[in-house]
């Protein structure tokens, strides 16, 4: 069996420019990095790789030096105003970078138009080899598996996949035995973090945790395990695991990685 891929995220180390993500990368031990190419909020201090040739010219430079690779790129909005078209740039540049996967987050309460755009969107990465990915969320109008599923499967392209993110797939109260439903050709990657303490019932609060306060793999009280079992075996793991108070209190972004993988490999053991 081929070593499973372990990607490092953008939002686990979100300080660091392309170039610096990826030489801790390649320090910690992961072989792939996902890089954000559009942020994700108006406030994320945010590198602009679509728009800089020259920290696009050093980003694969330095993925050349350390033999990363670049996994996914992030984060397309599916949006009432949107125009699928105007994505084309975002979509070259990741194909640039090497990516095979793009994340969507669905900001389109019409689930019509946003299995359109899904579908339209699916039609123009597949020019570019990238597979979209319709994120879950339950703040978004993409709010569980099921509804995710429901999009992909409707817009009916080959490409069309659904990413799951283990902070997520709880806080949606979303269930195992309906991932176990999911073909396996709709799913190339997952999102692997814990989560502390039962679902709060302020939305508000389940955004704060999720942007800014995940746990270490095996540090909360989600059924990883399961999560993980249920899922195609071996399958590739982003590890997406914001620690803004470990931040705070001074640890770099390389112990932040290093202890992300580290305690994903223990994990991993068990499965």
């Amino acid at each position: 069996m081929s070593e499973r891929i372990l990607s490092l995220a953008a939002l686990t180390v979100l300080e660091l420019s392309p170039p610096e993500m990826v030489d801790v990368a390649a320090r910690a031990g992961y072989s792939h990095v996902g890089l954000r190419l559009v942020p994700a909020t108006p406030e994320e201090y945010h590198f602009p790789l679509v728009a800089d040739a020259e920290l696009r010219r050093q980003t694969l430079a330095r993925l050349r030096d350390t033999g990363i690779k670049v996994f996914d790129v992030e984060i397309l909005r599916l949006r009432p105003e949107t125009r699928v078209a105007d994505f084309e740039q975002i979509l070259a540049v990741g194909a640039e970078l090497g990516a095979s996967e793009l994340l969507v987050a669905g900001n389109d309460p019409d689930e019509a138009r946003q299995t359109d755009n899904f579908a339209a969107l699916c039609d123009l990465a597949a020019g570019f080899s990238l597979n979209p990915h319709l994120e879950f969320m339950p703040w978004t109008d993409a709010r569980d598996l099921l509804q995710a599923m429901r999009i992909v499967e409707s817009a009916g392209r080959a490409n069309g996949c659904v990413l799951v993110d283990a902070f997520h797939f709880n806080r949606s109260g979303s269930r195992l035995e309906d991932l176990a439903r999911l073909d396996p050709a709709r799913i190339h990657y997952a999102q692997l973090c814990d989560v502390a303490g039962p679902r709060p019932d302020d939305m508000a609060e389940i955004l704060r945790q999720a942007r800014n306060e995940r746990r270490f793999p095996g540090d909360g009280d989600c059924d990883l395990l399961g999560l993980l079992r249920t899922l195609p075996a071996n399958l590739p793991l982003s590890l997406e695991i914001p620690t803004r108070q470990l931040l705070e209190q001074g640890v770099s972004a390389l112990e932040r990685a290093q202890i992300a993988i580290d305690k994903t490999r223990t994990l991993l053991a068990l499965v």
